[in-house]
């Protein structure tokens, strides 16, 4: 089978197409160029040029053809701009989540394809199998076995189709596992540390990036006391006339206003910040840290509470609008007034939990057993059944 591996320069790709060439494949490393701006880096020199070198030094090594794609216009437009628009409108976007739906699954594919490969296959720490159901191949994306490293939250955007032209032949595999095998080949990324930072971008100060367009204004920080009359009435047991009502009120977020609380502080711009946040807000004179339970973009206002415990942190419930939802697996897409009981998390490396999903008409809703701390509004939940990723959705 003839597959093209995209070659990030890292030691994970590295891997992936040495171990497919072992099992007798036609492999083809392809570099993706996505990103040439090195100014809001905090590395010294533009980080993809030495991936990129890194990544040829590989494929002389692993003695397969190599190539270099440059996708960095369209990759500004899917992503950058996605990011600057979720960031102004006080959302937290996922980057590496899109990064794999439009980028690496999608134009990466088609590139692929293109050069006549069968499937592409990449580094990431998850596993796909299939199996048949009538005359139907049914795909399943099921976490990787070592579940330190499991990404495939970041692939939980992904479709039957691209899931079918897809491999991932380190899913089987653990960390240590991987790097022992590129010291036993000798390859310059055998010891090299893993990219941070965003997706094939690199490590960089995000206030910083954002500031290319988000502009920067003086606004106030706002803290709200953890005796808010707002969290008793959320504690309060309310007669609610249907499910549908009592997730309504579970799912829906607190709105402070500025009389709710005392200023305490002065930021640069609300779209800066994110809930959940605690670093980059300049506050003391608390026993405890403070964290943002709270943004308002429209009034540039941030809302911050103290200690992780503060009740303006958590909710018990998400609402995900109907479409800003995906299932992996169409076949156990559920039907409305239908629920399921799954296991969810709401961002990369949560444990998951427990929670029952409920599908009506206008989307989806969670609920969880406990309430969840950091619920952010542009963030992507997933939802799993044992070891399978079966969807995921866009938390509103």
């Amino acid at each position: 089978m003839k597959v093209v591996v995209g070659l990030s320069g890292g030691v994970d790709s590295s891997v992936a197409a040495y171990l497919l060439k072992q099992q007798g494949h036609e492999v083809i490393g392809l570099f993706m160029r996505n990103w040439n701006d090195a100014e809001y880096t905090l590395e010294d020199e533009c980080p993809w040029i030495e991936d990129s070198n890194d990544a040829l030094l590989v494929s002389q090594k692993l003695d397969i053809p190599y190539q270099v794609i440059d996708l960095s216009a369209i990759y500004k437009e899917k992503i950058v701009d996605y990011m600057f628009y979720e960031y102004e409108n006080g959302r937290t976007p996922n980057p590496d989540v899109l990064c794999n739906r439009e980028i690496k699954f999608d134009i990466f594919l088609k590139a692929a394809l293109s050069l006549g490969a069968d499937k592409v296959a990449t580094g990431h720490y998850a596993r796909i199998d299939s199996f048949q159901k009538g005359k139907e191949t049914i795909y399943r994306l099921l976490e990787g076995k070592d579940k330190n490293k499991d990404q495939s939250y970041f692939l939980c955007q992904l479709n039957q189709y691209q899931l079918s032209k897809s491999l991932l032949p380190l899913g089987g595999l653990t960390k240590p596992e991987v790097r022992e095998i590129a010291r036993s080949l000798k390859l310059i990324t055998a010891e090299k540390k893993d990219s941070q930072g965003l997706c094939f971008i690199g490590k960089v100060s995000l206030p910083d990036f954002l500031q290319q367009q988000l502009k920067p204004q003086k606004g106030k920080i706002i803290e709200i006391s953890s005796e808010f009359k707002g969290f008793k009435k959320l504690k309060n047991s309310i007669p609610f006339n249907s499910k549908k009502e009592e997730l309504i009120h579970l799912s829906k977020s607190i709105t402070y206003n500025e009389q709710d609380g005392k200023i305490i502080g002065e930021h640069n711009g609300a779209h800066f910040y994110t809930i959940g946040q605690r670093k980059g807000l300049g506050i003391g004179g608390h026993v405890e840290p403070c964290f943002v339970i709270d943004t308002n973009v429209r009034n540039n206002i941030i809302f911050v509470g103290e200690g992780k415990n503060h009740p303006g942190l958590f909710k018990r419930a998400l609402f995900i609008k109907e479409n800003e939802s995906h299932w992996v697996r169409e076949d156990l897409k559920l039907k409305i007034g239908d629920s399921l009981e799954a296991q969810v998390r709401i961002r990369y490396r949560q444990a998951l939990q427990m929670a029952k999903i409920y599908q009506y008409e206008e989307g989806i809703f969670i609920e969880f057993n406990q309430a969840q701390s950091a619920i952010s509004r542009g963030q992507f939940a997933a939802w799993y059944i044992n070891d399978e990723l079966v969807g995921s959705g866009v938390i509103s």
